[in-house]
């Protein structure tokens, strides 16, 4: 085969590696946004079901079944790991392994919170802190993991960031945890999980001043720590009316922002280079 014939055969081979990568990413892409339409659908539809069969009425605490609750977070570890799934370079699948893992934690979390894991603690909710503290350590690996990868990332922003979050972070808990009567055996162990997960928004907030696509998975992360916050009160002070849809219907969407805001920038802004 001749010097020219070689090189059209080279080229054609790679045009067609193309195509067919790009009909792989098109499926991908559609996968994620089916299983997106089912969390929708498991979360905000089983809001509205709960409403209209909940015996309590609108005075209820929270009016999402437990299954479709609990199906929603399912939903979104599998939307993470297909996500990391569908990324052929290292450092992409490093990035989105993390979230996946940072979200599986979240999935054993609620479990926990929602009193379906049987082992013998005193309160199930301390099973939760440590399942959601392992998760949001794993959240802050995938920002450690994506902030090298920006030359444009500050660490002056990022120490920044994390003063005011983790004050933040500290502030809630004195208001709300510290001046609490109820489940005094969660207030300290409380403590170190504010922190993470206010580092956790801390970080993802210094990606987003960075690079703005990451203003989603900042977006999340507050979410998230209002949730808490707000969970944080309902352990601590006594239930309300709504409660739980209030956590559910933050605590949900932030953890949706945080895998599909890092499944839409993962292969957006860094190069195909050796991770």
């Amino acid at each position: 085969m001749s010097g020219e014939a070689s090189k059209v055969v080279t080229a054609s081979a790679a045009v067609q590696r193309k195509a067919e990568s790009g009909h792989v990413a098109v499926w991908w892409s559609a996968l994620l946004w089916g299983i997106w339409l089912l969390w929708f659908v498991l979360l905000v539809g089983g809001f509205v079901l709960g409403i209209y069969v909940s015996d309590e009425g609108p005075t209820a605490r929270s009016h999402i079944p437990t299954p479709m609750r609990m199906g929603s977070s399912v939903a979104l570890v599998a939307a993470a790991l297909v996500a990391a799934a569908g990324r052929r370079h290292q450092v992409e699948a490093r990035f989105l392994g993390w979230i996946a893992t940072g979200m599986a934690f979240g999935l054993l979390g609620d479990l926990f919170n929602a009193d379906l894991l049987a082992v013998g603690l005193p309160n199930p909710v301390l099973g939760g802190i440590v399942s959601f503290g392992l998760g949001h350590v794993a959240y802050i690996l995938a920002c450690l993991d994506a902030q090298k990868r920006l030359d444009t990332f500050s660490g002056r922003t990022r120490n920044v960031s994390l003063v005011v979050w983790l004050l933040i972070g500290v502030v809630g808990w004195a208001a709300i945890v510290s001046t609490g009567s109820e489940n005094q055996m969660l207030r300290w162990p409380a403590l170190p999980y504010s922190l993470l997960l206010a580092a956790t928004t801390g970080m993802m907030t210094a990606l987003a001043l960075t690079e703005r696509r990451f203003a989603p998975m900042a977006l999340g992360a507050a979410l998230f720590l209002f949730s808490d916050m707000v969970l944080a009160f309902e352990l601590f002070h006594g239930s309300f009316v709504g409660a739980g849809d209030l956590v559910w219907l933050t605590y949900g969407p932030g953890q949706m922002l945080i895998v599909y805001g890092a499944a839409h920038v993962s292969g957006a802004l860094w190069p195909r280079r050796n991770g």
